[in-house]
């Protein structure tokens, strides 16, 4: 299963995703609104995690690949909420790309084509965002896709209480054909 754009291929995971995906993860700019950066055992966990979920279910976070350059990106997909979030039981829209892919419209051009492929074929009911409330950008990307804020802030719990990133927003948007 996968998603084409005009510029873009949302595709399994591959091997050859691997080393990328773990710069990805310890690149401090990238990862400037979690935590901390992924180590690279953390990063293949997830990366084994996101393949796993697309081989049985069909779905999940994409790695995103440009078609031009042939070169893995990053990923944006879709995964279900974890249990121990507020804001749980629903379907996540997220996605994070490689600095040097930042600015170029693809976060926003690849969840596009993820909203239609979760409204017009799977046929949910409605898609979340949520991300550190300082996260400004990714913010950007939820207004531009339609997504809207629905101001229930809430502190994430996996995020350590002293964190200034604890904080996060809330975003949602409804299929218009379920309306």
């Amino acid at each position: 299963m996968s998603l084409e754009t005009s510029r873009l291929i949302l595709r399994q995971w591959q091997p050859s995703d691997r080393q990328a995906f773990a710069q990805l993860n310890a690149d401090p700019h990238v990862m400037l609104f979690f935590p901390s950066p992924l180590s690279a055992k953390a990063s293949d966990d997830a990366m084994q995690r996101y393949s796993t979920a697309i081989e049985k279910q069909g779905w999940g976070f994409w790695a995103v690949e440009r078609k031009q350059e042939g070169d893995f990106i990053g990923f944006v997909g879709m995964q279900h909420f974890a249990d121990y979030l507020p804001c749980a039981p629903g379907i996540e829209i997220g996605w994070r790309l490689a600095k040097h892919a930042w600015r170029k419209g693809y976060a926003t051009e690849a969840a596009t084509a993820t909203v239609r492929y979760a409204f017009d074929v799977l046929k949910l009911t409605e898609l979340c965002s949520i991300t550190s409330a300082f996260n400004m950008p990714s913010q950007a990307v939820m207004k531009k896709i339609g997504m809207k804020n629905t101001k229930h802030n809430f502190l994430h719990p996996a995020v350590p209480e002293d964190s200034s990133l604890r904080e996060h927003v809330l975003y949602k948007m409804t299929n218009p054909q379920q309306a």
